[in-house]
């Protein structure tokens, strides 16, 4: 599930991105243009029975991201605002951040 909520000024959009706590059993990290697909860059934290984190984005762009799981493969969010085609022929989430 995404979640956004901008700050005041609208500068900066604060998204929280959770999945289900059975998808991973040891670790989750998100990966995507917001930071050049690190999978160290940015862990999930296992909270209320799902997995969560909360990544800073600018407004007004498009980002491609996956989830990583168990350092082993690689899923999609199934809430995004939509999907496309990337170069392994598979599919990447997309996260639209308007203004």
């Amino acid at each position: 599930m995404l979640q956004k909520k901008f700050t005041p000024k609208r500068t900066i959009c604060r998204v929280t991105f959770s999945i289900p706590g059975e998808w991973a059993n040891n670790e989750v990290a998100i990966a995507g243009d917001f930071n050049d697909w690190n999978t160290k860059a940015d862990k999930l934290v296992r909270k209320n029975g799902q997995w969560e984190t909360l990544i800073r984005v600018k407004p007004n762009n498009t980002y491609r991201f996956k989830y990583f799981l168990d350092g082993e493969r690689w899923e999609n969010d199934d809430a995004a605002d939509g999907y496309v085609r990337n170069e392994f022929g598979t599919e990447d989430s997309l996260l639209k951040v308007g203004k």
